[in-house]
């Protein structure tokens, strides 16, 4: 079985190839976010095409991974906040007429919690919350090895949930959410500074923590989940910013919620959502149904 993995984030996209379940193939390119899905496809197209060429690789099925909210019944993009003109476009048809191949999609971090919930940190626990913390912040539920994805396919959808009251313009069209105030995008924007910069200054985590347990505090009073997992490129700072945060959350957590507070990194790194496009595409009969 042959499996091929799509990653499509805000500053990159990842494309990797599994045979039976080992990677075999794996390649990254910056995202041009002036070229919309059409440059983007074009790029897929020319990865795929040199590995089947080269590599003899030709998959049996695709999974994907995209960075923005996605209608899961219907496999179409609901939008990009980063990238424009994504809006319904028919990116799960276009790629499985490319590969010849049955394809599903679901948005990133869907997908990155089913990754690290089938092979990383999550494994063998009954429910997760995944957050991708990187260009933009993206949540995913699992719960008994099946992704919670709500009435409308917008469960997890905590980066635009409001942290700070009449806090600065979000892209998305509201104030003070949780993306706005804590992704890489606009760290990077505000501060000036790429965050690897910003995350070796322990005064700024130090204040940074602060608003990332107040998005983190309602993931564990509403869910109660068995633990929260984080992934993304921030997630990289590791101790440097989980120490703070831990003890952050000890502090906001309400006294007398005996809720668990198990706060872990992702184990799969950048991989996360290339393994949770894995298990999607080999669960696709069944994922679709439910």
């Amino acid at each position: 079985m042959r499996t091929l993995a799509v990653d499509i984030g805000g500053t990159k996209f990842t494309l990797a190839g599994f045979q039976n379940g080992d990677l075999i193939l794996r390649e990254t390119r910056k995202t041009d976010r002036r070229g919309g899905p059409e440059w983007m496809f074009a790029e897929i197209r020319n990865i795929y095409e040199d590995w089947h060429s080269n590599h003899g690789f030709s998959a049996d099925a695709c999974g994907i991974g995209f960075g923005g909210p996605v209608d899961f019944p219907t496999q179409t993009v609901t939008m990009s906040t980063h990238v424009g003109g994504w809006a319904d476009y028919l990116l799960v048809k276009n790629i499985s007429d490319l590969v010849g191949a049955p394809t599903i999609m679901d948005n990133d971090a869907n997908v990155g919690a089913l990754g690290e919930a089938f092979y990383g940190a999550g494994r063998g626990l009954p429910s997760i919350f995944y957050m991708t913390l990187s260009t933009g912040i993206g949540g995913g539920i699992v719960i008994d090895s099946a992704v919670y994805r709500g009435a409308d396919s917008f469960a997890g959808e905590i980066g635009h949930m409001n942290i700070v009251p009449d806090g600065p313009e979000c892209l998305c069209g509201s104030n003070g959410c949780f993306e706005r105030m804590c992704c890489g995008l606009w760290l990077e924007r505000d501060f000036n500074k790429p965050v690897s910069e910003l995350m070796r200054d322990p005064e700024f985590v130090k204040r940074y923590v602060v608003l990332l347990a107040r998005g983190l505090k309602a993931a564990l009073m509403i869910l109660n989940p068995h633990a929260i997992i984080i992934g993304g490129g921030i997630s990289k700072a590791g101790d440097r910013l989980f120490g703070p945060l831990r003890e952050e959350i000890g502090r906001q957590m309400t006294s007398w919620s005996k809720a668990r507070r198990e706060i872990l990194p992702a184990q799969l790194g950048d991989d996360s959502v290339l393994y949770g496009a894995l298990a999607l595409a080999s669960s696709m009969s069944t994922a679709l149904v439910s």
